[in-house]
């Protein structure tokens, strides 16, 4: 079994197009019926996040953390007990590609990260998208690390220690455990995640703060 694992702060507005991408790239044919199981962390939602959870017929896992990197890992915890041999970690402000888990299972390796594209960049000047992009490598053999777009054998994230409890780079600081101890990592762009160009993020040094950066 592969398990997803979003973790979601007052998403209630974005929630539902992550999880609908999810949805359909379980369902992709290259996994050969492999059971898929989505599992949205509800961390301290005080909005709907939780209701449209519940209307996709998606797991919810609701705790009180305010801590992305606690929230990942309960998330993890939870779909090992349930039995995942693979996790495969994103944002809810983020989409998927139709093909996002079979990518990460095709490379045979014990972590696989891969790319994010901008949604939207209509409230960014020319310049400012420029200054990201040329800062930013969309190739194969990048070594750039995302939350939103992480996979990991259960096997190397026990190995690891699983996610600290971050508040911010939480993933950095766990691809970094990861890369110590030798593991075998794709660095790819062919397991794509687009996501949102907000600049109100909800961990404080993520990427929507560096976003807004490109602003400052």
């Amino acid at each position: 079994m592969i398990g997803a694992v979003v973790p979601a702060h007052d998403e209630e507005a974005l929630i539902g197009r992550a999880l609908r991408a999810l949805i359909d790239a379980a369902a992709h044919p290259d996994l050969q019926g492999e059971e898929v199981r989505i599992l949205v962390v509800l961390d301290a939602c005080r909005d709907r996040t939780a209701d449209v959870v519940r209307s996709l017929g998606v797991q919810g896992l609701a705790i009180e953390a305010r801590n992305v990197g606690f929230a990942r890992a309960a998330g993890a915890q939870a779909l090992i007990e349930q039995g995942a041999r693979w996790l495969a970690f994103t944002d809810a402000d983020s989409v998927v590609a139709p093909n996002w888990f079979s990518r990460q299972l095709a490379f045979r390796t014990e972590a696989v990260c891969g790319v994010v594209e901008v949604d939207d960049w209509t409230r960014f000047t020319a310049e400012e998208r420029t200054a990201y992009e040329v800062g930013y490598t969309d190739a194969e053999d990048h070594r750039h690390i995302h939350g939103a777009n992480l996979g990991v054998s259960v096997s190397a994230y026990q190995q690891a220690g699983g996610f600290a409890q971050l508040c911010s780079h939480e993933d950095v600081d766990f691809v970094e455990r990861l890369h110590a101890l030798g593991m075998c990592i794709a660095w790819t762009n062919t397991v794509r995640v687009v996501t949102s160009a907000r600049q109100d993020g909800r961990a404080p040094d993520g990427f929507a703060a560096h976003m807004g950066r490109l602003r400052a």
